[in-house]
C-alpha cells in the first residue's frame, strides 16, 4: 500500500495555474521551468493544453492533486506551472559572439546541482568574478525560480544563464570553438594551483551527491583537485567553485601584473 504524503501549503510567488492561464503562458512562448498536471485528468480544455505542449520541449510532471493544492489556494484546475523570473539565454550565441571581439570567454558549467541555494551562492561568486556565463542541463539541475533569485541575492539578474537539452553536446561545440574544459573532482590527481587557469575556458562543477558524470570528465581537457588537510572527502560545491573561480582570477590578474 503506498503511504500517503502530507503536503503543506506554501505560496509560491514564480507560479501560475489554471489550464486557460498556462496554455495562454505556452502560447506567449513565456520561459517556463516546469509543468504540473494532475495525475488521472481527463477533460476537454486539459486535452487542448496536451495538444499545444506536443510539439514543444517544456519539463512535465505528473502529481497527485494534492501536491497541486498545497502550492496554490486558487483554482488551479489541475495545472501549476513554475515560470522563469527571467530569459534563458543562447550559449552558442554569447560564446561565438565573445570570441569575433578577440575576447576570452569564461563559462560556468553546473552538471546536475539541484540544491537552489548551492546555485544562487555559485552564481552570486560567479558575477563577482566576472564570470561570463553559466550553462545547466534543462532537466535534472536547479533551475532559475524566485528562490535561486534569493540565495544569489540578486546575481542572476546580472549574469546570464543558459540551458541546454544536450550537455554534452553543448561542451563539444564549446570544446570546438577553443574553450578548455576544466573539470573540478575530487577524483582528480593534479591540483588546483599546478593547472594552468589562463585564457578562454568551461569551468565543470558536478552534483552535490555524484559529482561529475563520467562521460563528461572523460572529454575534459584537465582535471583539478582542492587540496585538502581535514577528513571530510568533499567540499559544498558552492564552495569548491569559488576557490576555483577566485584562483583563476588570481592567475589571470597575475598576467597583467607582470605585463605592467
Amino acid at each position: 500500500m503506498e503511504r500517503e504524503k502530507n503536503y503543506t501549503r506554501k505560496e509560491k510567488s514564480d507560479i501560475i495555474f489554471g489550464i486557460r492561464t498556462v496554455i495562454e503562458a505556452v502560447q506567449a512562448s513565456r520561459e517556463i521551468n516546469k509543468i504540473l498536471i494532475q495525475k488521472g485528468m481527463n477533460k476537454d480544455l486539459f486535452m487542448e493544453l496536451k495538444n499545444e505542449l506536443a510539439d514543444k520541449d517544456y519539463q512535465l510532471q505528473f502529481v497527485p492533486v494534492e501536491k497541486l493544492n498545497a502550492l496554490t489556494a486558487g483554482n488551479h484546475q489541475g495545472v501549476i506551472a513554475f515560470v522563469s523570473p527571467i530569459v534563458y539565454g543562447d550559449i552558442q550565441v554569447i560564446v561565438d559572439d565573445m570570441l569575433l571581439k578577440g575576447e576570452k570567454p569564461c563559462i560556468l558549467v553546473l552538471d546536475r546541482i539541484t540544491d537552489v541555494r548551492n546555485f544562487g551562492a555559485i552564481a552570486r561568486t560567479a558575477e563577482c568574478q566576472g564570470i561570463d556565463a553559466i550553462l545547466i542541463p534543462s532537466k535534472g539541475s536547479a533551475l532559475v525560480t524566485a528562490d535561486a533569485m534569493k540565495a544569489s541575492a540578486g546575481a542572476l539578474n546580472r549574469i546570464t544563464v543558459c540551458k541546454t537539452d544536450e550537455l554534452k553536446n553543448t561542451l563539444f561545440y564549446l570544446q570546438q570553438s577553443g574553450l578548455r574544459i576544466v573539470a573540478c573532482t575530487e577524483k582528480a590527481s593534479v591540483p588546483i594551483q599546478s593547472i594552468n587557469l589562463r585564457g578562454p575556458m568551461a569551468l565543470l562543477f558536478g552534483s552535490e551527491e555524484s559529482g561529475i558524470t563520467s562521460d563528461l570528465i572523460s572529454m575534459s581537457d584537465a582535471r583539478l583537485k582542492i587540496p585538502m588537510k581535514g577528513e571530510i572527502a568533499s567540499l559544498n560545491v558552492s564552495v569548491a567553485a569559488g576557490i576555483v573561480m577566485y584562483e583563476k582570477m588570481r592567475q589571470e590578474a597575475e598576467v597583467l601584473f607582470k605585463k605592467d
